[in-house]
């Protein structure tokens, strides 16, 4: 699908990156982006925050699930394990350990949100990379320090980014305004601002999306596909 040159597309992802459905919808919405070659989008992240009350340290993410569900997670792991691989995506939850509080994590995305270069968008791969297919801690001060210098911040810059109570607030204050202004579940795309698709929707359901927020916009598309 293409449409008129000189489009530009906000779109804004509200996702948790300790949520496996937002890995997995990004996937899907870069998928569906792939049928507009001409666009220019302006992809930004938003905090959310899955389960507030995860201490700092985090926490065995089997044991918190048992506790939670009362059942044992495994099964749940290999459903979204398949859903993951049909995306392209080889997700190995054999290999994620913890539930990790990602309030610093997402300090760290809103630090970089206006840099250039997409350098937010790098850092939420790297963040999802890390944690889905390394198992990182990516709750661990030092381990988001590393992550964020090997993704072009020095290693001050980050440390300093990181312990910095009032963004470190900021980032609570915006999370819990996301769950107050009715979101429950997460990914949450809102495109142009006209658009909202909630959840890890298929590619095909984030191409229709898209086009009718540029129709609304008087955009003119050409060979649908």
């Amino acid at each position: 699908m293409s449409h008129a040159p000189g489009s530009k597309l906000d779109i804004d992802i509200i996702s948790d990156v300790v949520c496996p459905w937002c890995l997995i919808g990004t996937r899907r919405l870069e998928i569906a982006l792939e049928s507009f070659p001409g666009i220019e989008v302006n992809l930004r992240y938003h905090p959310f925050l899955l389960d507030p009350s995860t201490p700092a340290e985090g926490r065995d993410l089997r044991q918190h699930l048992r506790a939670k569900y009362g059942a044992d997670p495994e099964a749940m792991f290999e459903r979204v394990e398949s859903a993951a691989k049909s995306s392209g995506i080889e997700l190995d939850f054999s290999k994620v350990r913890r539930s990790c509080n990602t309030v610093l994590a997402h300090t760290l995305l809103r630090y970089v949100a206006e840099r250039p270069d997409g350098m937010q968008k790098k850092v939420a791969r790297a963040l999802f990379d890390a944690y889905f297919m390394d198992g990182a801690d990516i709750g661990n001060l030092e381990v988001l320090v590393a992550l964020a210098e090997k993704n072009g911040l020095t290693v001050d810059e980050a440390h300093a980014c990181l312990t910095d109570e009032a963004a470190i607030a900021e980032t609570r204050a915006e999370a819990a305004s996301a769950a107050q202004s009715g979101i429950s579940g997460v990914p949450f795309v809102v495109i142009d601002q006209k658009v909202a698709v909630p959840g890890a929707q298929e590619p095909e359901l984030f191409r229709r999306s898209i086009a009718k927020a540029l129709e609304a916009r008087g955009e003119t598309l050409i060979a649908p596909v």
